[in-house]
């Protein structure tokens, strides 16, 4: 035994790095067991044998569970279900702080129970991010980032002062301050090692470092050769209470690169053009794993890059192995000799280090690309899949000003087009701008600034075009906002950030900013000759993703494009431009400056790169990562294991999941009496479902707020306020967009209650029904739960109380999070709805055959009794599709079942 984990299959050995022992599961030794081409697997796929190996319990983790890993190259098992424990859980303050809440009242419970309530903690390390808060309120001057800052912390001191508390009351959190950079590019710099040490009683185990986060785009780290991907809060939980997370064993596509880029092509144009053609290809819930020689041309910030952007190609990663680029990426971070000895020695004897002139691992199919093919372009102006060559953008982009609205344009005329805006400004200058004018331009998201080779590369275009006359037209509004503070230190030892401030690209503060909605207000001049004048505006940013009012909400076109690119059309002012053939700009002697003329040379770029990128920036700069925000220091928190709440804190609140729990679950038994508080059509997103965006005033949620006595301009947003459950049930199901077919002829968060008829909001219609001891249902389309996964999509819906959702199909993460909070997915079976049975929503719902001994996709009956009295039964598959799933809903979720098997073990 081995940490009470058994080495089923004797891969344990040890071996020497420097005269010190260690110990690794080797996982080739499974091929004189009989399992053949585990040598050939996918180095992701190895990576997932490797973890359950060594995490072996016999229940979480089976021998079943291993062989599938093992036989993935010449077994494939479509639908089979596997488990896996990361090494490490990686959040931000959004998603974070009602996991680490969750975790608060936890504690709460264990006191109430008898117990000491400081045993509860993560079992594995948890990094928070502080990274999500900080908007673009200020921008183009030199105090930007201050100012932007002490608004952070006016905005946000409640969840700040709990994130304190939260880092000197759990063992196994760290929590990074605010104004440090983007989670991602932290992780790249700093959090990851590529490989774990850990003490064991059996000597040190050295396994891969692989890690879930909280944020779609944790992707960014398979760049590194990390296995990493994004998850949902109660996902991240549950990890973090040392459960398995369970996934439908992957399809992983081989992706052969060859070749180098090309002169002036940037890996953002890389990954932009990578998007288009995993998106055309369809490798939704696959792994996408690259290989072949163009790997040796690539840097690490370039594989980042491509990584970041898996959730817009679709894929759950986007892979990069581990080889001599990783090892070179970690010197140049600073690591030291022993460590990065230590990475290569280990990943070379598992078979997981990339050698292209090594066997090519077996993929369930392979794409190519070569890397001299790859030219400037663009994404947008709707979707990050939406490529578009530089060459064609001014073509392209009158094209779809004019096509139709229902098309997917903007239904614009060529007058249209041609329509001039004059406005002040504050400082008595004067613009004119029009549709496609570039009102918002930002190099901004892990995506690119965690890259220097893009950024020097911005810097030295900013350097030719201030040394050619160029200034940028008052109308557009420019940020830096890098996603660490070593970008603002080999920018400024370059000399280039300068010339960057001198083009308005000022650093506006250091986090996600613009690449998540928070760009901050436009100038008032310039916002209202856009609402005056209808006018669909622009904004090119650096960031990943530019649906539509994601960026701002008066900004109609959004493209994504490098930092180079942002700064040219920034200068430009205007998307209705051919780089190739139209000037950028004039000088003060009103001679025409090309971008031919102000773009740097590979070489040039190369020589900044080697002067200004070094490992005493990245060393220096985290030495003192936790302490050297003083603000944040200097926040007084409440000391002690418990946490104390505040009955008047609408930020934080305890919340009520685990109140009055008994010792033992309640047995299962069917639904009887119950009422639908909603009837949904296809792909109904968590967007529709989980608080999201800005509280409006005359919502349940606003309501609320002012009987708090909080003013409007406070309310801040749904994500901001996710520590708080009575906002958060207020704005669940409250999307302005969902329709519910029980009201078909409206919009919005509104249901009818059905024992009077009486339309009202779907908060009010809940609550009526929970004071009457009226369980709810939800009736669903197909798809249900698509999008990004968010845990209050699954919160808000146990809440409300619902007891099931009926729907004809689920997406896998929201389904999981339904089970981990208690709500039971039935799916109807194929060829039936809620159509096909004529069921409207005002009927009344009874289950038959729910017991304790549920297993896993057992049919059960529906009995639907209509208003006439008159009824129907149909069958149902309970969706609860493996035996923890099962043991979850018997207890009624992930924390109580955590909770109760503490208390058992506390006993004994």
């Amino acid at each position: 035994m081995v940490n009470d984990r058994e080495d089923v299959f004797q891969t344990r050995i040890s071996m020497k790095i420097r005269d010190k022992e260690y110990y690794y599961y080797r996982i080739n030794a499974l091929e004189k067991k009989g399992f053949s081409n585990v040598s050939r697997l996918p180095y992701s796929i190895k990576i997932l044998l490797e973890s359950a190996l060594r995490n072996f319990d016999s229940s979480n983790i089976t021998k079943e569970h291993i062989q599938t890993y093992a036989n993935w190259a010449v077994k494939r098992e479509p639908n089979k279900e596997v488990p896996f424990k990361p090494s490490r859980i990686l959040l931000h303050d959004t998603t974070g702080l009602p996991a680490i809440v969750d975790l608060a009242a936890m504690r709460e419970t264990v006191l109430r129970m008898g117990e000491d309530p400081s045993i509860i903690n993560p079992h594995i390390p948890v990094d928070l991010v502080v990274d999500h808060s900080v908007s673009v309120d200020y921008f183009g001057r030199a105090d930007a980032m201050e100012l932007n800052e002490k608004l952070n912390f006016k905005r946000n001191w409640e969840r700040f002062r709990f994130f304190r508390w939260a880092q000197h009351a759990f063992r196994n959190l760290n929590i990074v301050p605010p104004a440090t950079g983007i989670m991602h590019q932290i992780n790249m710099e700093y959090l990851s090692s590529v490989i774990v040490k850990k003490n064991t009683d059996h000597g040190i185990e050295l396994f891969p470092d692989s890690l879930v986060g909280t944020d779609s785009h944790t992707t960014m780290i398979n760049g590194l050769g990390l296995l990493a991907w994004g998850v949902g809060g109660i996902e991240a939980e549950a990890a973090m209470l040392d459960q398995p997370l369970y996934f439908v064993i992957p399809e992983v596509v081989g992706f052969k690169l060859t070749g180098k880029l090309s002169d002036g092509a940037t890996a953002t144009d890389l990954a932009l053009t990578v998007t288009n053609i995993l998106r055309k290809k369809g490798v939704v819930g696959k792994f996408v794993e690259f290989f072949g020689d163009g790997l040796n041309k690539m840097s690490v910030a370039d594989r980042a890059t491509v990584a970041n952007m898996a959730p817009e190609y679709g894929a759950t990663m986007g892979f990069f192995p581990v080889d001599q680029e990783t090892l070179n990426y970690l010197t140049l971070i600073g690591r030291s000799e022993e460590e990065v000895l230590l990475v290569e020695t280990y990943y070379k004897e598992q078979g997981m280090f990339f050698d292209n002139d090594k066997h090519e691992p077996i993929y369930s199919e392979n794409i190519e690309l070569d890397l001299s093919t790859i030219v400037p372009c663009l994404a947008g102006p709707k979707r990050p899949q939406d490529l578009v060559n530089l060459t064609s953008m001014k073509e392209d982009f009158k094209h779809i000003m004019c096509k139709p609205i229902d098309e997917g344009g903007y239904g614009l005329t060529e007058d249209d087009l041609r329509k001039e805006v004059k406005i002040v400004h504050d400082n008595g200058d004067c613009s004119i701008i029009k549709h496609g004018s570039v009102v918002l331009a930002a190099i901004t998201s892990c995506t690119n600034t965690s890259n220097p080779n893009v950024l020097i590369t911005a810097g030295l275009l900013a350097k030719k075009a201030v040394e050619k006359g160029l200034t940028k037209p008052s109308f557009v509004k420019s940020s830096l906002t890098p996603g660490s503070r070593v970008v603002m230190d080999y920018l400024q030892e370059s000399g280039l950030l300068k010339y960057l401030e001198k083009l308005g690209f000022y650093i506006a503060g250091y986090g996600c900013a613009t690449c998540i909605g928070n760009s901050g207000p436009l100038p008032d001049a310039i916002s209202n000759a856009i609402v005056d004048n209808d006018l669909a505006v622009a904004s090119v940013l650096s960031g990943n993703r530019n649906f539509e009012g994601r960026i701002h909400p008066q900004v109609k076109a959004n493209y994504l494009a490098s930092p180079p690119l942002v700064i040219a059309y920034a200068l430009a002012g205007t998307m209705d431009i051919d780089f190739y053939s139209e000037p950028i700009g004039f000088n003060e002697t009103n001679r025409p400056v090309y971008l031919r003329d102000i773009w740097p040379s590979f070489t040039e770029i190369q020589d900044y790169l080697k002067g200004a990128v070094r490992p005493e920036l990245f060393q220096k700069r985290y030495e003192n990562v936790y302490t050297a925000n003083k603000s944040w220091n200097e926040i007084d928190f409440p000391k002690g294991d418990l946490y104390e709440w505040e009955d008047s804190s609408t930020y934080i609140q305890e919340p009520p999941f685990l109140h009055n729990l008994p010792e033992y679950a309640d047995a299962i038994k069917d639904f009887k009496n119950v009422h639908v508080l909603a009837l949904l059509g296809d792909s109904v997103t968590t967007d529709h479902l989980s608080p999201s965006g800005a509280i409006k005033k005359d919502s349940p949620a606003g309501l609320y707020l002012q009987q708090q006595g909080v003013k409007t301009h406070e309310f801040n947003s749904y994500p901001s306020r996710r520590g708080n459950h009575h906002v958060m049930i207020r704005g669940a199901f409250a999307n302005h967009r969902i329709r519910n077919q029980m009201v078909p002829e409206r919009e919005g968060g509104i249901t009818k209650y059905m024992p009077s008829g009486e339309i009202m909001s779907i908060f009010d219609a809940a609550m009526k029904y929970k004071e009457n001891r009226i369980s709810l249902f939800v009736i669903a389309g197909k798809e249900y739960g698509t999008g990004s996964s968010r845990d209050w999509a699954a919160k808000g819906t146990y809440l409300l109380g619902v007891k099931a959702v009926i729907a004809e199909s689920f997406e896998r993460i929201h389904r999981s999070n339904l089970v981990g909070m208690g709500v039971l997915p039935l799916q109807f079976i194929d060829g039936q709805n809620a159509a096909s049975l004529g069921i409207q929503g005002n009927e009344i719902f009874e289950t038959i055959g729910l017991s304790s001994n549920i297993i896993p996709g057992q049919k059960i009956k529906i009995r639907v009794i209509r208003v006439d009295g008159s009824s129907f039964e149909f069958s149902v598959i309970v969706r609860l599709d493996n035996g923890i799933d099962v043991k979850y809903y018997q207890n009624g979720g992930i924390m109580q079942t955590v909770l109760r098997q503490m208390m058992k073990n506390q006993k004994y």
